[in-house]
């Protein structure tokens, strides 16, 4: 068993459970769906990269291809998640936006086939905020670190 896999796939499901509590707070109701969702608090994408990272750094050194190899792939993974996808959530919920005017408009002067009303929307809650990525490296190096702690105990 590669105990560096385990530990990025283990930090991502917490990132992912840790999701619900804090949705909970903020909306005061439980909402179990959320845990697989993407986007959110903290960033369960920069979790795993960064517990993979951690745990590296303490297994290898952080002169070792492996240490290296690691932060770039988990810089461009944080980076993509709040950067690329945050635009593209960004641009869903003016999409969205635009659909519900074209429903207001249509509704006023609507005329039977000319217009098939749309029965979802696009998801909107793709990317990060800055926050949430830092929030998630955080737990992440957390989590790669009691990893190793626990690994190196056996």
């Amino acid at each position: 068993m590669n105990r560096a896999i385990v530990t990025a796939l283990i930090s991502i499901g917490i990132a992912q459970l840790l999701k619900v509590p804090i949705n909970k707070v903020r909306t005061n109701k439980w909402d179990w769906s959320i845990f697989f969702e993407t986007g959110g608090m903290p960033s369960s994408h920069s979790t795993g990269v960064a517990s993979l990272a951690s745990y590296i750094a303490l297994k290898r050194g952080m002169k070792s291809i492996d240490f290296a190899l690691s932060t770039i792939f988990g810089l461009i993974v944080m980076y993509d998640a709040q950067g690329v996808r945050r635009q593209t959530g960004e641009l869903s919920v003016r999409v969205n936006d635009l659909n519900e005017e074209l429903d207001r408009i249509v509704g006023m002067e609507h005329q039977a086939g000319q217009y098939e009303q749309k029965e979802e929307q696009i998801k909107e809650m793709l990317g990060h905020q800055p926050e949430e990525v830092i929030g998630g490296a955080l737990l992440g190096i957390a989590i790669g670190a009691i990893s190793y702690f626990l690994s190196k105990n056996r």
